[in-house]
């Protein structure tokens, strides 16, 4: 998780993820074993995206002072030139792409914590999406904008790409992935999965005529197995996220 999001934030912005730095706070007494399966975790993550962690520090505190373990991560990537890639740049027309189905990571961070059980395990979808956003840029130069629907889910990240590029967006329930055990899980606990968080997911603004090639493209990498087009950028209603649901009714989806 450390690492994939660090590496993601940088993906989002179009840049090549390069480095990390990496620190530790831990907890007097932490066990060695398991801080051992974490470093190991952290070493798989950064050969997979494909970065260096190249300086880090570690601090002990005392016991009570840390639940565990606090791990910090920052990162340095280069954006190629001609690549110009913000929440500011949807214009109307646009399709906006996801990356696979929502709610994943929420809801088996949630059952974690609380010792929540269900039929089908719910796996996080933790993952670097930086190989996935460079074979994207391979076939269009008008992927306008980026994101990683994390804290907030993707209602948010939504409602942040009309609020900053000052447009409308329009979604469509029956298009947007949601498999059934984790819709099963948030109408039990309700939540709505668009609100979930999501850490192996990403949301893009695309120039119409490049969308079918861009989707075409995620499909062959297995973290945009299952991207489909969830809905449109809009002139209408700047600033509003609306969403068209099954009945054919239409609400507004807020922040």
């Amino acid at each position: 998780l450390a690492v994939c999001g660090t590496v993601n934030d940088l993906a989002m912005s179009g840049a090549i993820p390069l480095y990390l730095s990496l620190s530790f706070i831990i907890e007097e007494g932490f066990s060695l074993r398991e801080l051992g399966r974490i470093v190991n975790s952290i070493q798989q993550a950064a050969e997979e995206a494909g970065v260096k962690v190249i300086t880090g520090d570690t601090k002990v505190v005392n016991k009570g002072n840390v639940d565990k373990l606090f791990i910090n991560t920052a990162g340095v990537g280069v954006v190629p030139r001609g690549v110009d890639i913000s929440g500011s740049n949807a214009k109307p027309g646009d399709k906006l792409i996801l990356s696979g189905p929502l709610g994943h990571h929420g809801i088996a961070v949630m059952a974690m914590r609380e010792g929540l059980k269900f039929a089908t395990q719910v796996q996080s979808d933790c993952a670097p999406l930086n190989r996935l956003v460079a074979e994207m840029l391979d076939v269009s130069s008008k992927i306008h904008c980026l994101r990683d629907p994390t804290r907030g889910g993707l209602a948010t990240t939504l409602n942040e790409f009309a609020s900053q590029s000052e447009v409308g967006i329009l979604i469509y329930e029956d298009m947007i992935p949601v498999k059934d055990e984790v819709r099963a899980a948030c109408e039990m606990l309700g939540f709505d999965p668009l609100y979930v968080a999501n850490e192996g997911r990403l949301v893009a603004a695309v120039a119409p005529d490049d969308a079918e090639r861009v989707l075409t493209k995620m499909r062959q990498n297995k973290y945009g197995a299952e991207a489909a087009i969830i809905g449109e950028v809009r002139a209408e209603h700047p600033g509003k996220v609306v969403m068209r649901t099954s009945l054919g009714a239409s609400r507004i989806v807020d922040m």
